[in-house]
C-alpha cells in the first residue's frame, strides 16, 4: 500500500475570491451587510443604534435583528424611512421590504467559583499520610494538596 501526495499548489486569495459559488460570494456578502449595518448606525438616533444589527439580506429582504420588542416596534413604524435610506447606498436599491426580528441579547453568565479550604489539621493529616508512602506519585499529590493549608493568623 503505498501513500501518493497530492500535489495542490497554493491559489491565490484573489483567485479564490473570484470564483462564483466559493467564497468570494461569502466575503462580497459580509461586506455588503458590513455597510449596511455602518451605513444604519450612522443615520439612527444613537440610543437605537446600539440595539440594531443587520442580519443578512437575501432575495431583496433585509433582515434586521434587534434586542427588545420596544426597538421592533419602533423599526415597523420607521420602515419607510429606512428603506429610503438604505436604497441611497450602492448594491441595496432592490431592497424591497425588511423582516425584523427580535432576538434577546443575554450575557454570559460566569459560574460561581467555590473555593475551599483547608485546615492546618488536615493539612497535618495529609502530611502524616505522605510520610508513610515510599516516593510515589501518590506521596507527591498528597504534599501538594497538604501545602494548600490556609494558616489561621490569614483569616
Amino acid at each position: 500500500m503505498s501513500i501518493k501526495a497530492k500535489r495542490f499548489r497554493a491559489q491565490p486569495v484573489s483567485r479564490l475570491l473570484g470564483q462564483p459559488g466559493e467564497l468570494g460570494d461569502v466575503m462580497r456578502m459580509a461586506t455588503l451587510i458590513d455597510r449596511a449595518q455602518s451605513h444604519l448606525r450612522q443615520h439612527l438616533p444613537a440610543d437605537v443604534a446600539e440595539h440594531v444589527h443587520v442580519g443578512g439580506y437575501r432575495d431583496g429582504v433585509l433582515t434586521l435583528i434587534t434586542d427588545r420588542a420596544a426597538w421592533l416596534t419602533w423599526l415597523r413604524y420607521e420602515q419607510p424611512r429606512l428603506l429610503k435610506l438604505l436604497h441611497q447606498l450602492p448594491g441595496f436599491e432592490a431592497v424591497m421590504k425588511f423582516s425584523l426580528k427580535v432576538r434577546p441579547v443575554r450575557p454570559i453568565k460566569a459560574i460561581p467559583r467555590q473555593t475551599r479550604r483547608m485546615t492546618p489539621a488536615g493539612a497535618d493529616a495529609l502530611t502524616h499520610c505522605a510520610e508513610g508512602l515510599e516516593d510515589s506519585p501518590l506521596k507527591q499529590a498528597l504534599s501538594r494538596l497538604a501545602s494548600h493549608a490556609t494558616d489561621p493568623e490569614e483569616h
